[in-house]
């Protein structure tokens, strides 16, 4: 039990970190000033090396081999001592340079993107979107190796544990084998009815803010523990 402890310890102070850069990511997204953009980028570059160094640490990989060990864990300290190998796996693929470019790399992009969506001009994105996707190749082909499975499958088991391309591929092909003759079906009952005009916009930020709080209120969010803003 004391190596678990130990774990669940560490685990705590990284998901603080990453709980502390999730927030700096909201702020960039929504009230961040644009010229703040390079110095936000250093400083959640570093709370992800930070967050990596942490997880690499050589004690994490002996703890985890001694509590997975251990007699008499109960089904919720051994679901959770699976996930914390699953994401060590993921950190110790890849080296801590390639984290900080990576982190970097994304905060440029936003930025780009923020500019050329209301410029309307993909050019300007495509020297940094294409920086981006060069790095995460990288951190790809280092998962890939480190896992035994094919790049696309590295990358999608950091989001979708135990997902695979093999499974996609068989829920396409149901959909594909489904979709065609269902769509035909649809558009010919729609073509049997009035036909119904789209809102015309443009539609009011704060008529939007409103109908999204009371969305929100009706799934049961809990306003006093977080918040919409304007992205």
């Amino acid at each position: 039990m004391k190596t678990y402890q130990q774990l669940e310890q560490r685990f705590s102070r990284i998901d603080n970190l990453d709980n502390a850069n999730g927030i700096l990511g909201w702020d960039r997204e929504t009230m961040m000033p644009d010229g703040a953009a390079d110095s936000r980028a250093e400083i959640t570059a570093t709370l992800e090396v930070l967050s990596h160094e942490l997880m690499t640490d050589p004690a994490v990989s002996d703890w985890l081999d001694s509590a997975e060990a251990t007699d008499g864990l109960d089904d919720w300290r051994l679901a959770n001592l699976t996930e914390m190998r699953r994401r060590w796996r993921h950190a110790t693929a890849v080296p801590a340079d390639l984290v900080e470019a990576n982190a970097k790399a994304v905060s440029k992009c936003e930025m780009a993107w923020r500019s050329a969506r209301r410029d309307s001009d993909f050019t300007a994105l495509q020297p940094s979107l294409s920086a981006l996707l060069d790095l995460q190749r990288q951190i790809a082909t280092c998962k890939a190796e480190a896992l035994g499975v094919s790049l696309y499958d590295a990358l999608l088991d950091q989001w979708e544990p135990g997902g695979s391309s093999a499974a996609i591929d068989a829920m396409f092909e149901d959909l594909a084998a489904y979709l065609p003759g269902t769509i035909e079906a649809v558009l010919d009952h729609q073509s049997k009815r009035p036909a119904i005009e789209p809102p015309q916009g443009p539609f009011p930020v704060e008529a939007q803010r409103e109908i999204g709080r009371k969305l929100m209120g009706a799934v049961g969010f809990d306003f006093e523990r977080g918040r919409l803003d304007i992205s």
